[in-house]
């Protein structure tokens, strides 16, 4: 596969450059001919080594390249399950990509029993769980300190076969432990009054369903975190953009991760979990060495509208319409930018604050961030085949309460992250490739990259996620 161009990427690298900004510690608070890179990986013990600068050289057991849901809960999870230190490097901060502009939603209702991202769901949703029980028994609110409701999700279908389909869900999802009910039109009329139903109308409800804010849930675990950071534990390093990784010269591993400002010495592991730009990021990294490594994690683009303070609408749990599930492609851009594959689904939900989220498309765009009000137009009318009071109303009598947010998903082919070992290198690791479920993936994940790490039975199969699988 052909990676996107690193123009737009997160994490731009100089290629063939390695400079040795914003270091933190909170004590409260040219090889132009190109090798293909097998799983066998056989490096060259030298060669394109980097010349270290002394400036302002840090050591710790484990560096993890970003610093988003995914790279913030490894560490929490390294800090407070081991005795290692832990540093974590970012060109931004964190929520300044997909976690910050994603709805918040922890939802099973439209995942699939059986698979692997089932699994590693379940066990990310159940510590979930644990830390909102935890907050309360400290005396704390889940909801001040993480965004935490129980909102229940719905997953709405308006035709008699979607209906059918949402029958077979409920009878799956109840026997995989959960608890499920199926929706005639009447019943969901009762939850939804502002729904528009008719007598195909039918849905999938689970009553534990929970969403937070991300922000809010973001701020907790670098609260956390900077706990350790007294200790000598955690150190976090924002605003530096990662330039190479610089290999040992003594085992098949990579001795440090060189950013803009700094060298950040790995004596047990390093992470990258740079999201959508992990793809890009390791291919131009590998690339200083004179080699090629191509894992196929892509961008993919969305939009979500927040209305803040928005009372127009009553909305009583989180809703989702059935072809989110398969993300149907629809025709008519008013864009000149063709063949992007732009799908757009129902999502609504109201936030902890009271905005009304609303959403949400997908898009293959590359790395732009670009607002694209006609995608905006594209959801305001989708929401609206299912809210006629929306019908009502113009997004440009809305625009002193209206947000976009927008954000790349990391997405994979197979649509399992990638979570494990670089084949080939011995202290390397991946995890990334989460799409839209990084929040619901976030602390699975964690709790499995650590396991891996240390070399621990873990809670979930990471076999399935395996880094050697998706390698080209």
């Amino acid at each position: 596969m052909k990676m996107a161009s690193l123009h737009h990427s997160h994490y731009t690298s100089s290629v063939n450059l390695c400079s040795t900004h914003h270091f933190s510690v909170f004590p409260s608070h040219n090889n132009n001919s190109m090798r293909s890179l097998s799983y066998k990986y056989k490096l060259p013990a030298t060669g394109n080594l980097l010349v270290r600068s002394c400036s302002d050289d840090r050591a710790f057991d484990v560096v993890i390249v970003g610093a988003g849901i995914i790279g913030l809960t490894v560490a929490r999870h390294f800090l407070m399950d081991s005795d290692l230190s832990v540093a974590i490097v970012d060109k931004g901060l964190p929520c300044s990509g997909a976690t910050g502009a994603g709805q918040g939603y922890l939802w099973m209702t439209h995942k699939t029993p059986g698979t692997a991202t089932w699994d590693l769901s379940m066990r990310s949703h159940q510590l979930w769980m644990m830390m909102a029980e935890s907050l309360k028994e400290q005396g704390f609110d889940p909801m001040v300190e993480l965004g935490w409701k129980k909102t229940g999700s719905l997953l709405v279908g308006r035709t008699r076969g979607e209906s059918d389909m949402l029958k077979g869900r409920v009878k799956q999802l109840s026997e995989s432990g959960l608890k499920a009910e199926y929706l005639c039109s009447s019943d969901l009329s009762k939850r939804e009054p502002d729904l528009l139903v008719d007598k195909d109308t039918a849905a999938a409800f689970l009553p534990d369903d929970c969403q937070l804010d991300a922000h809010c849930a973001v701020a907790y675990i670098e609260k956390a975190n900077r706990g350790f950071a007294s200790k000598g534990r955690y150190a976090e390093f924002y605003d530096d953009p990662v330039k190479c990784f610089i290999r040992s010269d003594s085992n098949r591993g990579v001795e440090a991760v060189q950013t803009s400002k700094n060298t950040l010495y790995s004596k047990k592991a390093i992470i990258v979990a740079a999201g959508s730009w992990t793809g890009s990021l390791m291919q131009d990294l590998f690339r200083n060495w004179g080699m090629e490594f191509r894992v196929p994690v892509r961008p993919r683009k969305g939009h979500l509208l927040e209305l803040q303070n928005f009372n127009s609408l009553q909305l009583n749990h989180g809703l989702m319409e059935a072809g989110y599930v398969d993300h149907r492609s629809i025709s008519g851009l008013e864009s000149s930018d063709h063949g992007r594959d732009l799908s757009v689904s129902m999502t609504a939900t109201l936030d902890a604050a009271g905005s009304l989220l609303i959403g949400s498309s997908r898009e293959f765009v590359g790395f732009n961030t670009d607002l694209d009000e006609s995608v905006i137009s594209h959801i305001w009318k989708r929401v609206g085949e299912f809210f006629p009071k929306l019908r009502m109303l113009s997004l440009s009598d809305l625009s002193a309460s209206r947000k976009v947010r927008i954000g790349l998903r990391p997405y994979m082919p197979d649509g399992k992250p990638v979570i494990g070992l670089v084949p080939g290198l011995s202290n390397v690791y991946l995890a990334a490739g989460h799409e839209g479920g990084g929040l619901s993936m976030a602390l699975g994940t964690a709790e499995m990259v650590v396991d891996v790490v240390l070399s621990r039975p873990g809670r979930v199969d990471s076999a399935p996620f395996s880094v050697d699988r998706v390698l080209e």
